[in-house]
């Protein structure tokens, strides 16, 4: 596990072609790329200064954990080519081992796959307000944290760096994919949802819900790409702890928001500094659930 904290990657070798919220993207040839998972945090799709040591490992193994497991459900970007395979120099390589993955080169998808089993988050809140989440009608009287009757895909945007994702409806996520592509998009998204989650419920987790991204090769086949099923991309509930009407407690980057809310902060750029001690639960929080679910 690496433990040193890595915000931002050099590597001088590879052009770098995308810096995201937490990834770094690096170009390798025509058909691959590096992607480095950093330490950095973001919340309320704002960077925060400080990074969180081994968050990048950790987003690396359970993210491959789940690329290997559902390969029978969507092929994905993983390669067989090592990190040694392209970075010879040791020196060069060693910050990035555990966190750097050479993956296919694809065209991402311009819309986020969001698929929720329980109405928290940004869904509770449009639920208070108008009874659906992103247009789908929800039965009345659901509380706060409440398991939905069966799963439900509710794609957003991809907003730029530092601008918030916006949740859309499916005819909207139609007109921007196609009917074809959307309804595959819908129906994987809820198949590796279902599977992870029902997974997970043997591991103590619970997955309220959760983000996927996709892409396409050249000629228009699916791949599930960036990141799966970790806790930059899902909310996480330990089973044993759960109960509706609150937000529950988790393993996920939940905690750093609960901590930013207490805080006179607007939500735009620059973040606030995080103290020690939050910085130290979130890296316990993200090791917990990659023990959790994979047993590492």
């Amino acid at each position: 596990m690496v433990q040193t904290a890595l915000y931002k990657s050099a590597i001088s070798r590879l052009k770098m072609i995308n810096s995201g919220k937490v990834r770094d993207i690096y170009d390798v040839d025509s058909d691959h790329m590096l992607i480095v998972t950093t330490d950095r945090l973001s919340a309320f799709d704002v960077i925060l200064p400080d990074p969180i040591p081994g968050k990048g490992a950790v987003l690396t193994e359970l993210s491959n954990f789940w690329f290997n497991r559902t390969r029978a459900v969507i092929a994905n970007h993983l390669t067989e080519i090592r990190l040694a395979d392209i970075l010879p120099d040791t020196i060069e390589r060693e910050p990035i081992e555990g966190r750097g993955i050479v993956v296919k080169k694809l065209r991402p998808l311009a819309v986020e796959a969001v698929v929720r089993g329980y109405i928290i988050g940004s869904g509770w809140k449009d639920y208070q307000k108008t009874g659906t989440v992103c247009g789908i009608k929800l039965p009345a009287g659901l509380q706060q944290a409440e398991k939905l009757p069966q799963a439900i895909f509710t794609p957003s945007t991809k907003a730029e760096l530092g601008k918030h994702d916006e949740n859309i409806s499916f005819d909207t996520t139609v007109t921007i994919l196609g009917r074809e592509m959307a309804d595959q998009v819908q129906d994987v998204s809820i198949r590796l949802y279902t599977e992870a989650a029902d997974y997970a419920r043997t591991r103590g987790i619970i997955i309220a819900d959760t983000k996927f991204e996709f892409g396409t090769d050249a000629a228009g086949n699916l791949y599930l790409i960036d990141e799966a099923l970790t806790p930059d991309s899902s909310r996480f509930w330990p089973a044993d702890s759960y109960r509706t009407g609150i937000s529950p407690p988790s393993f996920d980057k939940q905690y750093v928001r609960d901590y930013l809310e207490t805080l006179d902060w607007n939500k735009t750029a620059p973040g606030p500094h995080l103290p020690e001690e939050v910085i130290k639960n979130t890296a316990a929080k993200y090791r917990e659930a990659l023990h959790r679910l994979t047993e590492q």
